[in-house]
């Protein structure tokens, strides 16, 4: 009698071991997986976030090469504005010599 009563005791103990441990395992698992989930959700916001912000710095390097073309440009505009302004003082030194010798010519003539 005292044997099958501890029998039982020990299985009943043993089925609500069991029991309570299977509650618990089974709430972690769903805690990991709700974890995951959350994780999931995370990268996947930030992929999002990372391909915006990639699709923006391609828009501003091809920004800065249309930028850089545009800064060649005008810097090859500006040599040439100065090489035509180097000339054009050169023709007008040419011409005001030119005109002190008419007006010296003119002066010697009266």
């Amino acid at each position: 009698m005292i044997a099958t009563w501890f029998v039982y005791t020990v299985l009943v103990c043993i089925a609500l071991y069991l029991m309570v441990m299977m509650f618990y395992y089974r709430s972690l698992y769903k805690r990991e997986q709700k974890m995951t989930q959350i994780t999931k959700n995370t990268l996947n916001d930030a992929e999002i976030v990372v391909r915006k912000y990639q699709v923006q710095l391609q828009r501003a390097l091809g920004n800065i090469d249309i930028l850089s073309d545009e800064l060649n440009k005008v810097k090859n505009d500006i040599k040439s504005l100065r090489q035509r302004n180097a000339q054009t003082r050169i023709e007008n030194d040419k011409l005001r010599d030119k005109i002190k010798e008419l007006q010296g010519k003119i002066e010697a003539l009266l």
